[in-house]
């Protein structure tokens, strides 16, 4: 399965055009354009599945630096603020990782 399968490839291309500059990614925005804010749990845990590059059951800081080149290979790399921020938002233990309950966390924000 690819993130196609779950969201509109032009939904995907307008959330990436609207955070090409650096230090202009926002999670909830980019959730909301790319239509993730509106799937369901299971489509969300399935997208996260996706993302999670090692398969590790939590994306950690050094994969979610390329949380945009999942979307798309040409895609930028978030900067270390981004990635931060974004870390911060999703990480809710602490552990410096985000589980799946994290990114659907942005479903609901």
């Amino acid at each position: 399965m690819s993130l196609t399968d779950i969201l509109s490839p032009s939904d995907i291309a307008a959330a990436l055009r609207d955070c090409q500059a650096p230090d202009s990614f926002s999670p909830k925005k980019f959730f909301q354009i790319s239509g993730m804010s509106k799937k369901s749990s299971s489509q969300i845990k399935e997208i996260f599945r996706i993302l999670d590059n090692d398969q590790s059951g939590f994306i950690e800081e050094d994969e979610l630096k390329y949380f945009l080149q999942r979307f798309e290979c040409g895609a930028r790399v978030l900067t270390s603020s981004e990635t931060k921020t974004f870390l911060a938002a999703a990480d809710h233990d602490g552990d410096g990782k985000i589980g799946a309950e994290g990114i659907n966390y942005f479903k609901y924000k």
